[in-house]
């Protein structure tokens, strides 16, 4: 097996179980629906995803399942560029099959439901207040709190237990973090399925809110970026000019975040 199948399959698993959890806590007439309990469901079984997602790829390609993973550890010389490419091929590819699946697998159930948000957010996010620079900032954060985080636990957080942590730091970031924006903190999380979303003929799913798409894939690229250099920098005293112009823009779009929403 190789770097791009082995991220396939752990990207497919991520997706195959976050979006069924997804799928199963807001799809009407599904046994998992019970609006009290969803979200804390929902962080939940995205933490067990990913888990699952690392151990199924991480013998051999470390279990990134993840562009921000791969673009931060890119940044910072840890990985070659056609490597890199090999992994986010990978990781297309099997966020595409997973959320097929998880199409087919609840078929009966999209007819059940009539509202369009809640078919959109099986497949993808959305933000509870729509606030552009605040919305991309909220996913910049979260990010960069899983890849600072994937930092501490090492290179080697597909080994032994540390999936298990990794899944629950993915868990605790959706729960502290997450209320905002759904918390994508992973641009093939997000765009894939927003993609799936816009081709499959779902009865009465409305748009796939493209105007709303392009944030959680810069706020994890830029979160993931800022992460990792951001260590680099506090704990191995390296500074990059990657972590000159990702602090940059983290600080910009803080001013951004702050004039959009004095009033």
């Amino acid at each position: 097996m190789n770097e791009l199948l082995a991220e396939a399959i752990g990207t497919f698993i991520l997706i195959l179980f976050g979006c069924g959890v997804n799928a199963g806590t807001s799809l009407n007439k599904s046994f998992s629906n019970k609006s009290s309990n969803s979200w804390i469901v929902g962080t939940i079984g995205w933490g067990i995803a990913v888990t699952l997602g690392v151990y199924a790829s991480g013998q051999v390609s470390g279990g990134h399942i993840n562009p921000a993973v791969t673009i931060g550890l890119l940044s910072n010389g840890e990985m070659e560029l056609s490597l890199a490419l090999k992994y986010l091929i990978g990781q297309v590819m099997g966020a595409f099959i997973g959320v097929l699946i998880i199409y087919f697998h609840y078929l009966p159930h999209w007819d059940k439901t009539d509202d369009k948000k809640t078919k959109l957010g099986v497949f993808a996010t959305s933000p509870a207040i729509d606030s552009k620079w605040s919305n991309l900032l909220s996913e910049t954060v979260g990010t960069f709190a899983l890849l600072f985080g994937l930092m501490f636990i090492g290179n080697d957080f597909a080994e032994g237990l540390k999936p298990i942590v990794v899944g629950g730091l993915v868990c605790a970031i959706g729960i502290s973090l997450g209320g905002t924006t759904g918390y994508a903190i992973n641009p093939v999380r997000d765009f894939i399925p927003r993609l799936v979303h816009s081709i499959l003929p779902i009865k009465g799913k409305g748009d796939s809110n493209w105007s709303y798409s392009w944030i959680p894939v810069l706020g994890p690229i830029l979160g993931g970026i800022l992460g990792v250099n951001a260590y680099e920098f506090l704990f191995n005293n390296s500074i990059s000019n990657t972590f000159i112009i990702s602090s940059v823009l983290f600080l910009i779009l803080i001013v951004l975040t702050f004039i959009e929403n004095k009033d």
